[in-house]
């Protein structure tokens, strides 16, 4: 039996090189399922949102050294996070690592003080809206109502007890575990932000 490789969580910012193929996929996926150019959607929030001084991170999944997911959230609010930037390589998906981000990433918000988590997600995103869903997200939408319809598909979770009590010290900007299990949910997900 072959052992997962480990994944290292690091924390960075949005102009570290490794960022750069987050920041391509998401726009040519944005692209392919929107059309018009993804670029003004990704722009669209300054770099220094998604740092610690500002109320947000951005984070990587590292595979042997190379970036394999990440995702990234923003002060909403003073005690809500705005996930954004939900991302898995296409070279690895569906195995649980866009679900593992965004486990990370509320470990995170809880360890910062936010009590609640927002994101939207646009409505050609049905892997998105599933992944949110299984990961405890209530929609804010008729969920039998056509998305297309809808535009944006918002989405909430309130953070207990349990999203800070195991969180790692947010001194150290960097953890190594062992990759998580396939799951079904972490496919492109797109974004996690407005469309």
């Amino acid at each position: 039996m072959t052992s997962a490789p480990e994944l290292t969580v690091i924390q960075v910012a949005v102009s570290d090189p490794r960022v750069e193929p987050l920041l391509r996929e998401l726009g040519d996926e944005y692209t392919a399922r929107y059309g018009g150019d993804a670029r003004t959607e990704l722009a669209r929030y300054p770099d220094e949102e998604f740092t610690a001084p500002h109320g947000g991170v951005l984070l990587l999944l590292l595979e042997r050294g190379e970036p394999v997911a990440g995702g990234a959230f923003r002060r909403y609010d003073p005690t809500t996070a705005e996930l954004k930037r939900i991302w898995t390589h296409t070279a690895h998906r569906r195995r649980g690592l866009a679900r593992r981000v965004v486990a990370e990433l509320e470990r995170e918000a809880g360890a910062r003080g936010y009590r609640r988590i927002w994101l939207t997600t646009g409505p050609r995103q049905p892997e998105a809206r599933g992944l949110y869903l299984v990961s405890g997200y209530t929609p804010l939408f008729d969920t039998q109502a056509d998305p297309e319809a809808l535009g944006l598909l918002p989405f909430e979770k309130h953070l207990g007890t349990d999203a800070t009590s195991s969180s790692a010290d947010t001194t150290d900007a960097t953890r190594t575990t062992s990759s998580a299990d396939p799951d079904p949910t972490d496919a492109p997900t797109g974004k996690a932000s407005a469309r």
